[in-house]
């Protein structure tokens, strides 16, 4: 547990390394022996950082060159995610794009007309919220749990309730990031919700799983600006 809080210490120190020297996006890291010397840490603690840094669309790493700047977080999303949370705050991602993706295709197979009713209720609520100046992460997570819900299997609603305070606070963030910026990337949310609905509505399951990752893919990219 020691090694994982200091991963996790460093991770967090590296954003904050990102934002205190104002380093754009391609700008390169210093090497891990110096972020190891500047945080107190081994490079291996470095190591781990940076891999799940990578992972979380943050920086990537260049053969032979290093660690570079992929994405800075947005300043907005500090108000929903204090900087030593957002390691397992965006660490919550790489556990839904399993989860959800499954469950997108097996709804797609299994849900029932009185399920697939939930979901398009949902889905006009949801709409209503996006378009509105309403919150709408009640909305978002609600629409997610009824398409868990429809897999008929209640442990991957149980798997997804167990992410809730990370997956609300990505939710609440998304929603006030975009609507800060032009009213397309609202409407493009909106679609993404859209398509998996009716890839369910279809009974498509590969479209289903498809658009759930993508929509997963495309949401944590909104985190950044």
């Amino acid at each position: 547990m020691g090694h994982v809080r200091l991963s996790d210490h460093a991770y967090a120190s590296i954003v904050e390394l990102i934002k205190t020297k104002d380093l754009e996006v391609g700008a390169r890291l210093p090497s891990e022996a110096k972020l190891a010397e500047l945080f107190g840490v081994s490079r291996a603690v470095v190591r781990e950082a940076l891999v799940r840094l990578a992972s979380d669309g943050i920086t990537e790493a260049r053969r032979g060159s290093g660690s570079f700047v992929k994405g800075r977080p947005s300043e907005r999303l500090a108000a929903f995610v204090p900087l030593d949370e957002l390691p397992t705050t965006l660490g919550s991602y790489e556990v839904r794009f399993v989860l959800e993706t499954e469950a997108a295709r097996l709804a797609a197979l299994r849900r029932t007309p009185e399920q697939m009713d939930r979901i398009e209720v949902e889905m006009t609520l949801l709409r209503e919220a996006l378009l509105s100046s309403a919150p709408a992460h009640d909305e978002d997570m609600e629409l997610h749990r009824c398409i868990a819900d429809a897999t008929g299997n209640p442990a991957f609603l149980q798997a997804f309730d167990a992410l809730w305070a990370d997956v609300e606070k990505v939710m609440r963030a998304g929603v006030d990031i975009s609507r800060s910026r032009p009213p397309e990337v609202i409407a493009v949310m909106l679609n993404e919700h859209e398509v998996i609905v009716e890839s369910i509505r279809m009974q498509d399951p590969e479209r289903a799983a498809m658009a759930m990752r993508w929509h997963l893919l495309e949401g944590r990219r909104r985190l950044m600006p």
